[in-house]
């Protein structure tokens, strides 16, 4: 089993639904794949594959291999699931945008980045220097530097 420490989370299970083993899940990725048949989900336990899934409301009911009953579903209550990364080349990631230095578009370097903020605007990079800076404003990321195009003032305190 891969340790769960070094995936990302993206999810929880909320609560068994019905008595076959289903679960609710609660995703915390817009990547719906996370729960597609044959995923592969990570808790601080085990391994988890999933047999179905289908949406409800804002959530999914999912079933995995070998949970076929309520008490094994009631068992995975509360329990965050974790994947690997998915490599896509069109987004960006927040385990990649950790540690990076910020430029502007003078080329000033404005701070690190310390950690993504979810915002419903825009999450929002919070710098080592105090600075917050949405996410929709950077323009590119490369090596171990990730410009951005801010408005004037952005930076002023």
């Amino acid at each position: 089993m891969a340790d769960p420490e070094n995936l990302l989370v993206v999810g929880r299970i909320a609560k068994a639904h019905g008595l076959q083993g289903e679960v609710v899940v609660k995703l915390t990725t817009n990547r719906e794949e996370r729960v597609a048949k044959g995923s592969v989900l990570h808790t601080k336990d085990e391994s988890l594959v999933v047999v179905s899934s289908r949406p409800k409301d804002q959530d999914f009911l999912v079933r995995f291999e070998g949970v076929n009953s309520r008490e094994q579903a009631d068992a995975l209550r509360g329990a965050e699931l974790r994947a690997e990364p998915i490599d896509d080349p069109e987004e960006l990631w927040v385990h990649e945008l950790l540690h990076l230095m910020v430029v502007d578009q003078d080329g000033v370097e404005r701070g690190v980045v310390e950690s993504v903020e979810a915002n419903p605007a825009s999450d929002l990079l919070v710098l080592d220097s105090g600075a917050l800076v949405p996410v929709r404003f950077v323009v590119n990321l490369e090596a171990d530097r990730l410009h951005v195009d801010v408005p004037d003032g952005l930076f002023e305190l």
